[in-house]
């Protein structure tokens, strides 16, 4: 584990403050900072991708696992959430230490489209082609095996999949690439 430089800046706040965090994997089910309004929301621009190599929450350098990221280009169904002025830098300091924690995720501030209007959003997105972890895409049997073995601080690769899969199940969001992986995987650890 390293430690994170700089805190990352809260650019964008709503006029009382408040501010606003897209999360597009396990933060969807799985946010652990005060959040005052959840929206289903879609950001342009990007796509949810196993693309980074897990070096510390589901593997480690040694026998690295894969966790998601924004990787560039399409489009990506998430959930944005309100936070407080007087929370802010809470949240965002908790997902420095849960996003930073190697480095390969840098803060991004984003639109995310919402039912209720767009809004200007906190995310994490990798540091494509200039970090270690980033992994970019990788052929499915590559996946599907770093996702079936790898372990790390935050329990097993598989866990993450299957708890991301079903999480986007229940919000009505039918990843096609993810469940290809999910069975993949499933099919490894039989």
């Amino acid at each position: 584990m390293i430690a994170v430089g700089d805190p990352s800046p809260i650019l964008h706040t709503e006029s009382n403050g408040d501010i606003w965090i897209f999360g597009y994997g396990s933060l969807m089910w799985r946010p652990d900072f005060d959040v005052l309004e959840r929206r289903s929301a879609l950001v342009h621009g990007y796509h949810r991708a196993f693309c980074v190599y897990s070096h510390w929450h589901r593997g480690t350098p040694e026998k690295p696992g894969l966790v998601l990221g924004l990787d560039r280009g399409g489009a990506c169904r998430g959930a944005v959430y309100r936070v407080a002025a007087d929370k802010a830098r809470d949240a965002v300091d908790y997902l420095d230490a849960r996003e930073r924690v190697t480095d390969v995720y840098h803060p991004h501030w984003t639109t995310a489209r919402t039912d209720a209007g767009n809004v200007t959003a906190l995310t994490y997105v990798p540091r494509y082609r200039t970090h270690v972890q980033y992994a970019g895409k990788l052929p499915p049997e590559k996946a599907a095996e770093l996702l079936a073995h790898g372990v790390g601080n935050s329990g097993p690769g598989w866990e993450y999949l299957e708890n991301t899969v079903a999480h986007l199940l229940e919000e009505g969001i039918r990843d096609r690439h993810l469940m290809d992986l999910r069975d993949r995987v499933r099919k490894i650890r039989e």
